[in-house]
């Protein structure tokens, strides 16, 4: 397993609130031994103006579960604090209802960098968008 701090979905969701994540209505739904996922609605937040998924809020979505991951994945949150470096997505396939989710596995959790792969489905479970997260883990202030 690669979780290094005790969590629950709940937890998550209560660290999350008054931000972004929250105004977006990214809900975190599950996690495994290797894995977290989370959920966000294709609706009047996240459309672009043609009312398709916007590629930004693919990207937002990504980096949430891909941030929150790494976060808990670093032995000693009172000193470190993971923060995004780099993301790219690539976006496969429209959406235009219902709602998408994401799912961050690891391709290397280092000491110091964290690099994430963020696969996000619609609800047919067709491939929307694929995305890969730097993260840098840095000292806290």
């Amino acid at each position: 397993m690669i979780w290094k701090q005790e969590f629950t979905l709940e937890g998550i969701q209560q660290i999350c609130q008054n931000t972004l994540v929250d105004h977006l209505d990214i809900v975190f739904t599950d996690f495994g031994d290797n894995y977290l996922e989370a959920t966000m609605p294709v609706d009047h937040r996240t459309v672009q103006p043609a009312r398709l998924l916007h590629g930004g809020a693919s990207v937002a979505l990504a980096e949430t579960i891909g941030s929150v991951a790494s976060q808990l994945c670093i032995p000693n949150i009172e000193t470190h604090m993971a923060v995004g470096v780099e993301i790219n997505a690539n976006h496969l396939r429209s959406a235009t209802r219902g709602r998408v989710s994401g799912r961050a596995t690891p391709l290397r959790i280092g000491r110091k960098l964290h690099i994430w792969e963020i696969r996000i489905t619609d609800e047919k479970e067709r491939l929307i968008c694929v995305s890969r997260l730097t993260i840098a883990v840095v000292q806290r202030s």
